[in-house]
């Protein structure tokens, strides 16, 4: 009852003081909504651009052509395999690949297959690609109808060709396209998507922020257990019929309901305000309150290596928020490179994403994360059980 009632009193701590209304309940979302936004508009995509060997001059006018628009920007590739792991990752929205031999094959007359590369949520920028290829596809369709009607090369013929202009010019450009093979845009999905595409909007951004911000309210709160300690409070609570056990048991509990008011504000405001989906609630309470474990036991090992409050505020923190952008709270994990991957492995924080992602993005439930949920256990079982030896050595001999 003792341990329940110094919870109590951490967890009031938490309300009463006015600077947390910013930095617990109103940043979170604030961050969450920054992050959603990127999924929307207001940016210029970029679109990979490949030309294969042979790809020629009239590859070379094809990837122009695409650089001149202003609503997208172009990065050129050496080779395909690049092109499509930089859509793989993101790092570009789309590619086109212009295959080997185009000019030559465009010369004869023959059908060619230009590339285009998209992830599943990028895939309207095929209407881009499009636009531009069949552009050239007319004036390549003009040029053949006059090399074939008049005696002059392709390529002088195509040096003056224009789009048609008048009605006659358009039925006889429309008559020559039934004789004379086009261009054809092969769409094709290689790789894995990064995103599922019925991933919502704030759906990314939920999961890493509720993790971030439970492990940095967690941190903050060793505040509260380094000012116990300075200002004897806990002294003089063991000068009381308090065992220790008592004093560090309520201060671990206490730590728990402090990061676990700050992880269900953000599942219920998300939930609520965006719509958030968190997959089998289960799962997530499971997580949640493994989570919550690990927080709370860093918070009590914060509170007991440091000795006064500005240096728990200060590089503990700075720690805190470095293992949450290690672990992927502030770049998906998808984003990373294999080997930072397993890097971010070490952090709880990719532990607790991963089993997230397994529920919101996968469609998962509570059997399918037992891997990460372990794994999750075992650092909360670790953090508490050193910080807690920690804390009892520590009020021992203060």
């Amino acid at each position: 009852m003792k341990a329940l009632t110094i919870a109590f009193v951490a967890l009031l701590r938490l309300i009463r003081d006015r600077s947390n209304i910013f930095f617990v309940f109103i940043l979170p979302i604030g961050i969450i909504i920054i992050i959603g936004s990127q999924f929307g508009g207001g940016f210029t995509p970029t679109i990979g651009v490949v030309l294969e060997q042979g790809a020629g001059d009239l590859g070379e006018d094809l990837a122009i052509s695409l650089e001149e628009r202003d609503d997208v920007s172009v990065l050129r590739y050496a080779d395909a395999d690049a092109v499509v792991l930089a859509v793989e990752r993101g790092t570009i929205q789309a590619a086109m690949v212009v295959p080997e031999g185009y000019a030559e094959a465009i010369r004869a007359g023959e059908v060619v297959d230009v590339g285009f590369y998209a992830r599943p949520d990028a895939a309207v920028y095929q209407t881009v690609v499009r636009a531009v290829v069949a552009d050239q596809a007319t004036l390549v369709r003009a040029a053949l109808f006059a090399a074939d009607e008049v005696d002059v090369s392709f390529d002088d013929a195509l040096a003056v060709a224009e789009p048609a202009t008048t009605l006659k010019e358009a039925s006889r450009a429309a008559a020559a396209e039934t004789e004379v093979a086009g261009v054809v845009v092969v769409a094709e999905r290689a790789g894995d998507p990064t995103f599922p595409s019925g991933l919502g909007q704030f759906d990314l951004g939920a999961s890493s922020q509720l993790v971030l911000f439970m492990f940095l309210t967690g941190l903050t709160g060793s505040v509260a257990i380094i000012e116990t300690r300075r200002l004897g409070v806990a002294s003089r609570m063991l000068s009381t019929p308090t065992t220790a056990g008592t004093v560090v048991a309520g201060e671990g509990l206490g730590r728990f309901a402090v990061v676990m008011l700050q992880g269900l504000y953000i599942l219920f405001a998300t939930l609520l305000l965006f719509r958030v989906n968190w997959g089998d609630p289960l799962g997530a309470a499971a997580i949640m309150i493994l989570f919550g474990g690990v927080s709370a036991g860093s918070a009590m090992l914060v509170g007991t290596l440091f000795s006064n409050d500005q240096q728990a505020g200060g590089i503990g923190v700075m720690a805190g928020l470095g293992i949450a952008a290690l672990g992927g709270c502030m770049i998906p994990l998808e984003l990373f490179s294999p080997t930072m991957q397993t890097v971010a492995h070490v952090t709880p924080h990719a532990w607790a994403l991963d089993a997230f992602a397994v529920l919101v993005r996968e469609g998962g439930t509570i059997t399918d994360i037992v891997v990460e949920l372990g794994v999750l256990a075992a650092y909360a079982v670790v953090l508490l059980t050193v910080s807690g030896l920690r804390l009892r050595r520590t009020m021992s001999t203060s």
